[in-house]
């Protein structure tokens, strides 16, 4: 299984135009579409189009796609130049825009280079127990992607002591997908989850932006999602989150800022 069939994605005709139905397994608790599904379909879009692989893309937020709702993607190739396509995607329901995703893709030989940053030490997934997914958000993305909790807590722990800002997590979806760009924007997006660990309180966040960056893409059937809260302040936090293969390789970093808000 690829991407793009988990996300049941289709080409509607030439390639530029796709269709997305907002479907239980790619939406969040609140019955909208996930975030980072949204832009894992507008990345899939792109590469299709351009035939060149994802450096960097961002999505800016707009509106809601609600479950049962198609999300239409159309997709422009700015500028196509000789190494790389400047790309940008409209996600839109009817006249309603959804989310804007722009994008760098292509490829450039380089012999220089090196990855600065450690992966953490942490046991294997078969060593981590499975992270607990509570009843009132199991009809959701949550419920699809198998997660195991290395530092952090589950919903039942968050007792309304604050804790450590950096969580991290184990991550796979069915059917062992290759790691790529698409299905990394879903993983990136999973650092929304950090904040209820950080503050000890059932929070429910809604990303305003989300973005990846692609460092290199490595056979790996669990990803190793390492999650790192910068701030939360006046109800809007930000992030970072490094996604590692099981052999330690950066496989990208994501980023996001969100609005936080208790969950009722």
């Amino acid at each position: 299984m690829d991407i793009k069939e988990f996300l049941g994605l289709q080409n509607i005709d030439d390639g530029l135009h796709w269709g997305l139905p907002v479907d239980e397994h790619v939406i969040t608790p609140g019955e909208f579409l996930f975030g980072g599904c949204g832009l894992g379909a507008a990345i899939c879009a792109m590469e299709h189009a351009s035939k060149r692989p994802a450096i960097w893309a961002t999505a800016q937020y707009l509106s809601y796609a609600k479950v049962g709702s198609t999300l239409e993607i159309d997709v422009d190739l700015v500028v196509e130049g000789g190494h790389v396509t400047q790309a940008r995607a409209l996600g839109h329901v009817g006249d309603r825009e959804v989310l804007t995703v722009n994008a760098a893709l292509g490829t450039n030989e380089f012999d220089l280079g090196g990855v600065w940053v450690e992966p953490p030490v942490v046991p294997p997934p078969d060593e981590c127990a499975p992270r607990h997914v509570p009843v009132h958000v199991e009809n959701s993305i949550f419920h699809n992607v198998e997660t195991r909790l290395i530092w952090g807590r589950n919903y039942d722990e968050l007792d309304g002591t604050p804790g450590s800002p950096v969580t991290a997590l184990w991550a796979r979806l069915p059917g062992h997908l290759t790691p790529s760009a698409g299905l990394l924007a879903i993983y990136g997006d999973y650092l929304t989850g950090g904040v209820a660990s950080a503050v000890g309180r059932q929070t429910m966040g809604r990303s305003l932006d989300n973005t990846i960056r692609m460092v290199e893409i490595e056979e790996t059937e669990w990803v190793l999602c390492e999650m790192r809260l910068d701030a939360l302040v006046n109800g809007y936090a930000q992030g970072i989150a490094y996604l590692w293969s099981e052999k330690g390789t950066l496989l990208a970093t994501a980023s996001q800022s969100l609005t936080v808000k208790l969950w009722s």
